[in-house]
């Protein structure tokens, strides 16, 4: 509700301004006062959002040490916990990171290692934003948290020196 004294603060302070230094104190109360509808209008609404709001707790993919020698892809999962209100839609997208939708690319230094990250156990359906061959998840709150694992693979047979391999992927929830 902070938010909305200080929106409400400044939306008084442009109203009074626009009035003419002619106009008698009664036009500027009644502009006040005009507001005043709106104003409450817009406290039911900040509080029926804030009563709709979404818990969320993630868990990156943390792959551990990678097997250039390895003839098999090196899988790790992590998770995406949400907790909405019973009936509270909601959407999850993940961003492309360094890399796309089609190959994300983790990075150490000027190296570069190839990954990707997945919807499903099976890996085949790329977990992103619903463009470029992506999906994206979408639920509805049940009052309890929901899990959604991240199923991650790095492709066998990649050649790169030792090193740290990162990269930085942002989740949006959309509810």
């Amino acid at each position: 509700m902070s938010a909305f004294i200080s929106m409400k603060s400044h939306l008084c302070q442009t109203c009074e301004p626009a009035c003419p230094v002619s106009e008698s104190n009664f036009v500027h109360t009644r502009r006040r006062n005009a507001l005043v509808p709106w104003l409450i209008a817009l406290v039911f609404m900040l509080i029926a959002q804030e009563a709709r709001a979404c818990i969320i707790n993630v868990t990156g993919v943390n792959f551990g040490s990678y097997d250039v020698f390895s003839n098999v892809a090196l899988d790790s999962a992590g998770n995406i916990d949400i907790n909405c209100h019973v009936g509270v839609g909601y959407n999850i997208t993940l961003s492309a990171g360094n890399g796309t939708y089609e190959q994300r690319v983790m990075g150490s230094g000027a190296h570069s290692l190839n990954y990707n990250l997945f919807n499903t156990a099976n890996r085949t359906l790329v977990l992103g934003d619903a463009t470029n061959g992506s999906v994206a998840v979408n639920g509805s709150g049940t009052g309890d948290a929901i899990n959604h694992v991240v199923y991650g693979r790095i492709p066998p047979h990649q050649n790169v020196p030792a090193g740290s391999y990162s990269d930085t992927i942002t989740v949006l929830i959309t509810f």
